[in-house]
């Protein structure tokens, strides 16, 4: 008898709601993560540790569809990405669990409504809140709702302790920053928290996962996994959930080495459909100083634009300016900016390519990230015209208006790469989350999700993981 019942494989919004919900259950869970803790002693809220120096993010490089080298802006350490994101957390809308071939969009193999309860409890669980806009950004908002009717904001639902308003400082540093003093609702503290000192639960960190394990001439029956250092874990279940640019790389590695890659009918879909939204930050200069601190509590709908959105960005300051401006401004130009900028993230949902996918390089070469806007074509035209509508309404709200793509670097939402769908031969997990041919592998991270829909996914992946371990533990309702 194994000492486990299920391994689960990352401790990010999928991996860690997977694991809360079989702990509920009564399943024996090993959880493990190729990173460690996260330090407590604010340095994960120090501008030039977290954005110059990059001391916490991944600095493995890859390369793209053209073998140009760079490096994904991911993060390996207990909880994720859900430690370093602006927590927000929106519900995709019913008609994005559709298709939408105009906008190259697949269809998810079932509705909302299946989805429903287990946004109600990932809501319930990452105390999700919402706060009243700041006076200056509030002013903002209605000038150019005055200019223009057809933007309409909303109040951002945030995974945010309200208690963070009496604490500037984690105020200023929540948005791309790691809560020093857990404000922030994330995966270790709201879920792998809660199940840390059950006796059925297990957690191991510094745990790089290299390849599944699989019974003796039957490469499509995974037994366990194999690490870097060595170690073996086996359960009868073993669950995807390093992102989507982590497991499926494992199972491609997986069907090159057992020949599953010739049999699989999945097979071709192993790495393809990779999306990240097409992100650009757009900032708006005004020649006044800015004083709200939050900032990011509001986003802007438009329905000449129904993939996309506006959402605001949280504090910038010359600080935060002099990481992105280049060295040899001065001090008193980043100060003057920071002081007179406030930041929005222009944000289209991309079309699924077959083309755009993850490449494992299997140990012997960089992996590999294809991805061209050129095949999602739908979705690069939204995305331009957004910009310069909303540039256009900066404008007459007084403030000049400038962009930053963010680039192939910018995988903060990446999803897709293992998506779910009734077809093995579109798809390569079927409803229920398991790996269309394999006996007992599933995946519970973000890299089943179909859509991108036009706004955050981390909720709608703290959602399947809490509906793929309640399916796992048998409680289904």
């Amino acid at each position: 008898m194994t000492e486990h019942d299920v391994i689960v494989v990352g401790s990010g919004a999928g991996g860690a709601s997977t694991a809360y919900r079989l702990i509920k259950g009564g399943r024996r869970v090993l959880l493990l993560e190729k990173g460690g803790s996260l330090p407590r002693d604010g340095s994960t809220l120090d501008v030039k540790l977290v954005f110059k120096s990059g001391r916490f993010k991944n600095q493995e490089p890859w390369v793209d569809g053209e073998n140009r080298e760079f490096t994904p802006g991911e993060f390996y350490n207990l909880g994720g990405k859900t430690k370093w994101y602006g927590a927000a957390l929106l519900r995709f809308s019913p008609h994005e669990f559709q298709a939408d071939p105009a906008h190259q969009a697949l269809a998810w193999p079932f509705d909302y409504d299946e989805l429903a309860p287990y946004y109600d409890e990932a809501e319930a669980l990452l105390h999700v809140n919402r706060f009243d806009n700041e006076p200056e950004l509030q002013a903002l908002i209605d000038r150019i709702v005055a200019h223009d009717p057809s933007w309409r904001p909303e109040a951002l639902p945030l995974g945010l302790k309200r208690e963070i308003l009496q604490d500037p400082a984690e105020a200023k540093h929540f948005d791309g920053f790691a809560s020093a003093s857990g404000y922030k609702s994330d995966a270790e503290c709201n879920l792998i928290d809660l199940i840390r000192d059950d006796p059925g639960f297990t957690l191991l960190t510094e745990k790089t996962v290299t390849g599944l394990l699989h019974a003796p001439g039957e490469p499509a029956k995974t037994t366990g996994v194999r690490c870097a250092d060595g170690s073996i874990h086996e359960a009868p279940v073993v669950v995807l959930a390093a992102g989507a640019m982590s497991s499926p790389r494992i199972l491609q590695d997986h069907l090159a080495q057992t020949g599953l890659a010739a049999s699989l009918p999945s097979r071709d879909q192993v790495g393809a459909n990779f999306k990240m939204h097409l992100n650009t930050a757009v900032l708006g200069l005004s020649t006044f100083q800015r004083h709200d601190v939050l900032r990011k509590t509001a986003i802007l709908f438009n329905e000449k634009f129904p993939h996309s959105t506006i959402q605001c960005l949280g504090w910038l300051d010359g600080e935060m300016m002099s990481v992105q401006l280049p060295a040899a401004v001065p001090k008193f130009v980043d100060n003057a900016v920071g002081t007179r900028v406030i930041g929005f993230f222009a944000t289209t949902e991309d079309g699924s390519s077959i083309e755009n996918r993850v490449i494992s390089g299997g140990g012997a070469t960089m992996p590999v990230l294809d991805y061209e806007q050129h095949r999602i074509e739908p979705a690069r035209r939204e995305h331009h015209a957004l910009i310069r509508a909303f540039i256009v309404q900066l404008a007459r709200a007084g403030l000049v208006g400038v962009e930053r793509f963010a680039g192939l670097a910018g995988t903060a939402h990446a999803i897709g790469s293992l998506v779910t769908g009734d077809d093995p031969q579109t798809s390569v997990v079927d409803a229920a989350g398991r790996v269309h041919g394999m006996a007992n592998l599933y995946v519970g991270d973000g890299s089943v999700l179909p859509r991108t829909s036009r706004i955050n996914p981390s909720l709608t992946i703290y959602a399947w993981g809490l509906r793929l371990g309640n399916h796992l533990a048998g409680l289904r309702p």
